[in-house]
Order: C-alpha cells, then sequence, then structure tokens
C-alpha cells in the first residue's frame, strides 16, 4: 500500500526507512503458514507454533527467551487465571531486540485459535488451508489473532532488514492459552517480562481499542427425574427445569446493558450472556434426569468478577425461588474455565495519543477510540504487570470463530505499517 503525498511529511527517514523493509508478500506467506499449523489451544500444534517463533525471532537476531511452563505451578497460583482446554505442556517465547534495558514497546499475540466446529459448515473450504481468495486470507484464526501475529513478526522483521539503530529495546511476545483464560500471558508475567508499553494485535476493525470487558465461563447443572418417555408426567425433563433459568439469564443480560460505557456507544449488546455448550439426556425414549449447561458472562468495565458472579449467582436462585420444581431441586452454578476480568487504559495516557497519531501518519486517518466486549490478556499485562496497554489490530472479530473467519489483505498491509511507525517511533530508530 502506497503512502499519500499527505502522511509522508509526517515520517521520519527512520520511520520511512522501516516502512520500506516491510516484506508485504512475506507478510502474507506468513500469515497463511501459520494458519496451517492447527494450533488449536492445548494441543501439540500449539507449542510447534511458539517454537517457529522463537525461531524466527533468533534467526533475525533477536534475544529470545524460550521456556516450559510449569503447568503444576501456575495452577496452583492464587491469581491463576483458569483454564478450559486439557493439555500436557506449554512454552512461552519472548524476543528483545535492542540495547538493554526496558523495552519501549511490546507487540504480543496468541497463537492459540479455537476449534473449526462442524466442518460441513465451511463448505468446501478447508479451515486449516489458508487459502488466499477475492483480497482476503480464510481459515481458522486468520483474524483472531494470526494476522496480528503475522503483523508483529513483519515489523520485527522490518526492524532488522532496515538497518536503523535503536535507541530503545523493541519487544515481541508469543504466548498459548489466550482462548481458554490466558496462561501463556500469565506465565510471561510471572516470568518478569515487562515494557513500557504493549499493544496486542486482536482484531480492532480499524479502531483503538482502549477497553475491554471481561468474561467469566460458568457451568449450570439442572436436575431432572428420570423416567421412560411415554410415562413422561412421572418424571421431570431436566430440559424442561432449565426454561425458567435460561430465560432469567435473558432477564439479567438485559439489565447489565441498560447503560453502558459510552466507549460501547455503536455496540448494542456490550456484556453479553451466552450459553456455549448444553447436555441433556442419554438415551432418545428416558426423559433426562440431569441437563448441564456452561457458558459465558459479560463482566462491566471496572466491575470486579467477584460482583458479576454474584449477580448470576443470585438470578439463578431467584428462578428456583419462583419455581416449585426447581425450589426443591435448585439449580448448582459453578465457575469453570477461563475467568476474564475487565482491562483498560485511560484515555488520556499518552500510548493513545502516540498509536492515534502513527494511524494518522501510516494510514493517512483519523481512528476512533472504542471498547471491544470480550476477554482479553489486556487485564494481565496491565494488572499484574503494571504496563500499559491497549489493543490495535487487523481483522474483525466479529468474524472470528465461525467457519466465515478471514482478514482483509489490505487492513492487513495498513495496520502493519501503523505498527511499524509506532515501533520505530516508540524506540527512536535513527538511520
Amino acid at each position: 500500500m502506497a503512502l499519500t503525498p499527505t502522511t509522508r511529511p509526517q515520517l521520519s527517514r527512520a520511520e520511512l526507512r522501516v516502512l520500506d523493509a516491510i516484506d508485504e508478500h512475506a507478510l502474507v506467506e506468513d500469515l497463511v503458514s501459520m494458519i496451517q499449523v492447527p494450533s488449536v489451544t492445548g494441543t501439540d500444534a500449539e507449542s510447534d507454533l511458539q517454537h517457529r517463533h522463537a525461531g524466527r525471532l533468533a534467526t533475525l537476531g533477536f534475544d529470545v527467551d524460550t521456556w516450559k511452563l510449569d503447568l503444576d505451578a501456575l495452577a496452583a497460583h492464587p491469581d491463576h487465571p483458569g483454564t478450559e482446554a486439557p493439555r500436557t505442556e506449554g512454552y512461552g517465547v519472548v524476543g528483545v531486540l535492542g540495547p538493554t534495558g526496558m523495552p519501549a514497546l511490546i507487540l504480543q499475540g496468541h497463537v492459540d485459535v479455537v476449534p473449526t466446529g462442524d466442518l460441513a459448515r465451511w463448505a468446501d473450504q478447508n479451515p486449516w488451508s489458508g487459502q488466499v481468495r477475492h483480497g482476503a486470507v480464510h481459515g481458522r484464526g486468520a483474524c483472531d489473532m494470526k494476522a496480528g501475529l503475522a503483523a508483529n513478526l513483519a515489523v520485527a522483521g522490518a526492524m532488522v532488514d532496515s538497518g536503523v539503530a535503536l535507541e530503545r529495546p523493541f519487544a515481541l511476545h508469543a504466548v498459548i492459552s489466550e482462548e481458554d483464560g490466558g496462561l501463556g500471558a500469565f506465565a510471561t508475567m510471572l516470568r518478569g517480562h515487562r515494557g513500557d508499553a504493549a499493544i496486542i494485535t486482536e482484531p480492532t476493525s480499524g479502531k483503538v481499542v482502549v477497553a475491554n470487558a471481561g468474561a467469566l465461563t460458568f457451568q449450570l447443572r439442572v436436575e431432572g427425574r428420570a423416567t421412560h418417555g411415554s410415562t413422561r408426567l412421572s418424571g421431570h425433563s431436566a430440559l424442561d427445569a432449565f426454561w425458567p433459568v435460561h430465560a432469567a439469564l435473558v432477564e439479567l443480560e438485559r439489565r447489565r446493558n441498560t447503560r453502558p460505557d459510552p466507549l460501547y456507544a455503536d455496540n448494542p449488546l456490550p456484556y453479553p450472556i451466552s450459553i456455549g455448550t448444553v447436555r441433556a439426556g442419554d438415551w432418545a425414549s428416558s426423559v433426562p434426569d440431569l441437563l448441564v449447561a456452561a457458558g459465558r458472562l459479560g463482566v462491566h468495565l471496572g466491575e470486579p468478577p467477584a460482583v458479576a458472579r454474584r449477580a448470576l449467582e443470585r438470578a439463578v436462585t431467584e428462578a428456583c425461588d419462583r419455581d416449585p420444581w426447581l425450589r426443591e431441586h435448585p439449580v448448582e452454578v459453578t465457575w469453570p474455565g477461563g475467568q476474564f476480568a475487565s482491562g483498560r487504559i485511560d484515555t488520556d495516557h499518552r500510548l493513545v495519543a502516540e498509536v492515534v497519531s502513527a494511524i494518522g501518519a501510516a494510514e493517512g486517518r483519523k481512528a476512533p477510540l472504542g471498547a471491544a466486549p470480550y476477554g482479553s490478556d489486556l487485564r494481565l499485562y496491565a494488572g499484574i504487570g503494571d504496563i500499559p496497554t491497549l489493543h490495535y489490530g487487523p481483522g474483525d472479530v466479529g468474524l472470528a470463530h465461525g467457519p466465515r473467519e478471514h482478514v482483509d489483505i489490505d487492513e492487513l498491509l495498513r495496520t502493519t505499517r501503523t505498527l511499524a511507525v509506532l515501533a520505530a517511533r516508540r524506540c527512536d530508530a535513527h538511520l
């Protein structure tokens, strides 16, 4: 993508050198090759992609820290962020380029992706092909968030290939397990890696995302009474028992979204409550005696997760109190899996202005600020790490986790250019 005449005067010679060093063809190839690694959360392929990152950064001349996560020690930590996918191993990868000292900028991304779901929904497309079609790269993880990973690596390569000198260090973090809680980011913060600022290149659709909601995984166990399907009136279906609870969650969702933060002005549902899985029964002609439902609860910006949990538990308890069957067989609520608190950066923080300025210089536009409705690693970098952190990356989160997942190549190139300008500026690159 060529820079417009109005953007070039805003760029220094060193910044232009870094931009010219971005290999756009290799950027797209990197994204395709990463999609072809089926790095579903908790699988061996997740580790394969981490080792690939470590090797790439070492080849570029970064000082690379690669370590195997002590899963038992992390699980025993009082601030463990929760996990959902079983795993036998995990690796952290951090690369630092430039002089010694605190990195001026961290670019961070997660290598894990969610499962593909029903392959029939992908029509004739292989979700692991990384197919390039109609100006976009398609496949699982294309926008969430391997496009962001590819952009980070492209910036890393351009910082080296441009030949600029850095007065301050530049860092790249690749983490695992973001999709089920953030174990990789948690481990990276406990490892002691820090920086003056961090950009997580999650898909933001051109916005600078300065806050994100939390998300808490919950599970409901609803009892029934089994009997033969032909005599169902002598039993009580756990499925029927679940409906008043589900209705209560719908009403809770409505109440929790009545006055959202102004950053969510264009989002009709910033704090969703979604049921993701439902399991009931073990035989078609038996009345089911147990239903297990799992879902996610959106957490308000600034809301302690414990407060959000109590709100859902109270809604379920009140639904049970109103129902004759549930009064005698109350629903059990537990909180397994990922537990994402919300996170944010002050909109007056200079990093926000720096990112907006870099977008103006590299892309020639004024970027809006916004907030994301999903949980992310932001709260771990900003919380445990005390690192000012925001999101800016290629892609549309509305396409994530679905069979239509893809990322626009032009958007990928634009975003990479902005990240390169920001990295050059923050690290005081010079010729």
